[in-house]
C-alpha cells in the first residue's frame, strides 16, 4: 500500500509531474527528429540519383553530337531523328 501513497504523493506533486511532461516531450522529439533525418536522408539519395542521370544523358548527348559532326547533312538528319524517337 505505501507505492500507491507514493504514486499519489508524486502524481499530487506539480513539479514532478512537469518534469516527466518535459520528459515525456523531449524523447518525443527525439524520436520525431529520427524519422525527419530518415526523411532527408531518402530525399538527398533520390535527388543524387537524379542527378546521376542527367549527367549519364548528357554524357550520351554529348557522345552522339561529336559522332553527328562528321557526318554528311542526311545522315545526321537521320541520326537526329532517331534520338528525337526515344
Amino acid at each position: 500500500m505505501w507505492v500507491l501513497s507514493m504514486l499519489g504523493a508524486l502524481a499530487g506533486n506539480t513539479t514532478i509531474m512537469a518534469i516527466f511532461a518535459a520528459l515525456v516531450g523531449g524523447i518525443g522529439l527525439f524520436v520525431a527528429g529520427g524519422r525527419a533525418n530518415k526523411d532527408a536522408a531518402r530525399r538527398a539519395a533520390e535527388k543524387r540519383a537524379a542527378v546521376e542521370e542527367r549527367l549519364e544523358m548528357d554524357r550520351e548527348a554529348t557522345d552522339a553530337e561529336r559522332a553527328a559532326r562528321d557526318l554528311p547533312d542526311e545522315a545526321a538528319r537521320r541520326e537526329a531523328m532517331r534520338w528525337a524517337k526515344r
